[in-house]
Order: structure tokens, then sequence, then C-alpha cells
């Protein structure tokens, strides 16, 4: 019988955490967290293996606070996480994300999506926590302000990534502060944010490294800003559905400035016409596989056989919906 306890035990001292060891990486993170409660000795083996933990994907679980407080208890081993998705966890409150984001100093994605209980309050402890920050991702999150972006604009100079879709509260102020700190974004979502005007648009021309920008509902978008946003030469995603006041002007500054588009929607626009296309055709006809005319009643020669005459790479003919 000695022998069968002694062989149980290095079963579970050598073999189980080998095998974790390899098994670990290929889980569900939900069978990582249930693991984790099967003995210590599979417990000691899955916090072992630091790969594992560079993750935390908790989007739209049930009881997600609970398991955001299981994964706390791992206490140093998430020192080393990096991608953190709490989006649709709309129970997590400002004390949660203190308490998570002091144990994450290396956090480098942060996914908040629809969090109505994210508050200023919040923000400040992530921008205080997560100083290697590249994307952030606030949309829905309605009850942050300009504060928040002036708090970002300030501690979180290395942001890449931010999307601010249906953040209400947020003006031309706000927005300004990221556009002149954040000079590194290559990724800005202001998706349905109606207030903002040209002061705001304007200074995205600030952002050299820009490729994705949607600005769909942007009613006070006029070509004066548009034509600014022509300067970020790399832009290769550009969604302006439902900008209203933009006419054939703003888009063929777009045009001759960006020359790498590969997704354009102009859906929506009712002052834009045929003028425009045959602009874009000039500069991106060998890059543009995304176009959205639909509802660009200006525009005579919008079916699909008429677009791919002037932009044979177009696989899509629809971005919104």
């Amino acid at each position: 019988m000695a022998g069968t306890g002694e062989s149980s035990r290095s079963w579970e001292r050598e073999t189980v955490p080998m095998v974790m060891t390899i098994v670990s990486p290929m889980l569900a993170q939900r069978d990582v967290y249930s693991l984790l409660l099967v003995s210590p000795w599979c417990y000691r083996a899955l916090l072992s293996v630091s790969t594992i933990w560079e993750v935390l994907d908790l989007h739209e679980m049930s009881k997600a606070g609970e398991r955001l407080r299981s994964a706390l208890l791992l206490g140093k081993v998430l020192q080393g996480l990096q991608h953190l998705n709490l989006n649709g966890c709309q129970k997590i409150s400002d004390v949660g994300i203190e308490a998570i984001t002091s144990c994450c100093p290396q956090l480098r994605e942060f996914y908040l999506y629809w969090n109505v209980r994210l508050t200023n309050v919040g923000i400040t402890h992530i921008v205080r926590n997560c100083r290697e920050l590249r994307s952030l991702n606030l949309s829905g999150c309605k009850n942050i302000s300009d504060h928040c972006l002036h708090l970002i604009g300030d501690n979180c100079q290395k942001l890449q990534d931010l999307d601010i879709t249906r953040c209400t509260k947020l003006t031309d102020r706000g927005l300004q502060q990221i556009l002149l700190k954040c000079s590194l974004l290559q990724r800005l979502n202001l998706y349905a944010l109606s207030s903002l005007t040209d002061a705001a648009y304007k200074k995205i021309a600030c952002l050299s490294h820009l490729t994705f920008l949607d600005l769909c509902g942007a009613q006070n978008l006029t070509d004066e800003g548009l034509s600014c946003i022509a300067g970020c030469k790399n832009l290769a995603s550009l969604n302006l559905t439902w900008c209203v006041r933009v006419t054939d002007m703003g888009v063929i500054a777009i045009a001759e400035g960006c020359r790498s588009l590969e997704l354009l929607s102009l859906h929506g626009i009712i002052s834009v016409t045929d003028a425009c296309l045959e602009a874009l055709s000039k500069f991106s006809s060998n890059s543009l596989m995304t176009l959205d005319v639909n509802g660009c009643v200006g525009i005579k020669k919008r079916s699909r056989e008429h677009l791919l005459q002037l932009f044979p790479l177009l696989r899509c003919f629809k971005v919104h919906s």
C-alpha cells in the first residue's frame, strides 16, 4: 500500500504538471478555471504555465464578477496579464476595475464594451495602473466624460487603438486631447458621436499612423473637416456612413490624400455624385475592395457592373445594414 501511495504522489508531482503544461494552452479558459479546483497539484501546475494567464476573457459570461474575484486570487500570476476582455460584463463596477487593474501592470488590451457602471473613477484606476495599454474599448460606456479622455491622453500615450462608440457625454474638447497626445493611434472608432464637430475632426490629421477611422453618423462633419482628415496618408478603412454634410469636395480630397484605401463607406450621403467615384478610381482602383454607396442617390452609376469597372478588386458592396 505504501508503494501505491508513493506512486500516486509521484503521479501528482511529476505527471500532472507535465500533462497540464502540454494540454492547458489548448483548453478554453473556462475549462482552465474548472481544473484549478481539481487538486492542489493541478492548481500549482496550471499557475506555472505563464502563457495561459496572458489572456483573461470573461466577455458576456454569466457571473462574470464572481469569475473576476476568482481570478484575483491568482495574485502575482496576473502580473503578466496582457489581454483582458470584460465586454458586456455590466455588473462590474469601478471597484472591480480598481481591483483587477492593480494586479495587471502589463495589461496591453482592455475591452469594456457596454459597461454602463464604468465612470471616470474607473478610468482613473485604469490609466494609473496600466501604463502599457495599446488597445482600449470603451464602446457604449455612457457615463464617461471628457475628463476621462484627458486622463487617457495624459497617461496612455502608447495607445494604438481606441473605441469610444456611443460615449454620448464626450465633446470636441475631450477628443482633441486624445488626438493631440496619443499620436501613435492606428485605429479610432467614433461611431454614433453625432455632437462632435470639425473643431475636433480637423485634429485627426495629427494621427500620421492612422489606418482605421469610423465616423458613422458624424452629422456635423463637413468637407473642410474631411479635407483635413485626408492628411492621414496611411488610412486604409474609412466609414463615412450618414455623414450627411459631406459632398464631392470632401471625398475627392480623401481620394487624393489617402491612396491606399481598402474600405470606404459613403452609405446614405445624398450630396455625392459620380464625380467623387471617378476621383477615387484614379488613386484607389488597385486597392479598394469594399465600397458602400447604397442610398447615394446622386451617384447614378452605382450598379455592381459600373462599380467593378472603376474598382476591379471590389468584393464587398455593403458595409452598413
